[in-house]
């Protein structure tokens, strides 16, 4: 199914989720209330975002001198996007990495870390920086916030249908509001999350077909990914930290990806699913 399709099918039953959630509590007024209260939050994420991951992840701005090739390969990818420049960040870490943000493309920020620009040659480099030039052009902060705006809803809701059904306004003599909003309390926000993590990897999809497409082809890329893998053996003793957590969703690859039932949260597509979309382009 096509990546834009899938997104937009994926947020339309999120959005669902959210009604269906919102008419369980017997009134619109309380899901107006708190969809606003989530719309508030996540537009100030929107809006503060670039700035926030930036210092989450203690980047400092790019040393063109010594990493002019990735300025000249930014410049050029920009250009034969008809993108602004963004402003270029360095994240001085061994784990290999990298991520766009900021509101817009007039706003974008590419960042690369000291360990990606370690462990591939510059070919390699540049389909990354391609791929994260995908996510400015195709506004993936926005999409991601919407995403976050809704599933922040859902929960808030779910809260307020445990709590004001449950507690005060439960007249079921077995005992039926209290479970059935008890399993809402649980369910809807999980639900929510896998659909939201499903967002995440469809953005990842049409950013690698993207990315692919201004280099011209897949191979860097899908090389790329296998040889960022192939590192993943030797974070195994590494946990992430809580700012790699939150911004795991705006990274290239999740270093720390899960496997099994735990992918279905997962923010990344495998890398073999996406090296195959790859190699099939």
């Amino acid at each position: 199914m096509n990546a834009f399709i899938k997104t937009t099918l994926l947020l339309g039953v999120m959005t669902g989720l959210f009604l269906a959630v919102g008419y369980s509590i017997g009134g619109s007024g309380g899901a107006i209330v708190a969809l606003l209260m989530a719309t508030v939050m996540n537009f100030g994420m929107y809006w503060f975002s670039g700035s926030i991951v930036l210092k989450m992840q203690k980047a400092k701005p790019l040393d063109t001198q010594k990493y002019g090739q990735i300025e000249r390969d930014v410049q050029e990818l920009a250009q034969q996007d008809n993108l602004p420049m963004p402003k270029l960040y360095f994240v001085d870490t061994p784990i290999p990495n990298a991520f766009a943000t900021g509101r817009s493309p007039k706003q974008a920020v590419v960042a690369v870390t000291k360990g990606i620009t370690e462990l591939l040659n510059d070919q390699e480099l540049k389909s990354v920086l391609a791929h994260e030039l995908g996510h400015v052009k195709n506004r993936d902060m926005l999409v991601s916030t919407i995403a976050a705006t809704i599933g922040g809803a859902v929960a808030m809701l779910a809260r307020m249908a445990f709590w004001g059904g449950s507690l005060f306004g439960g007249n079921d003599e077995e005992g039926g509001n209290m479970f059935g909003n008890l399993a809402m309390l649980i369910i809807a926000p999980m639900a929510a999350s896998i659909i939201q993590m499903a967002v995440s990897r469809s953005r990842e999809y049409m950013a690698d077909s993207h990315g692919a497409k201004l280099i011209g082809h897949g191979d860097d890329l899908a090389s790329a990914l296998q040889k960022m893998e192939a590192f993943k053996p030797k974070m195994q003793k590494l946990r992430p930290s809580p700012q790699q957590e939150v911004t795991a969703h705006l990274m290239f690859a999740n270093m720390f990806n899960a496997k099994g039932m735990a992918s279905l949260f997962s923010t990344h597509p495998s890398t073999a699913s996406r090296v195959k979309r790859l190699k099939n382009l």
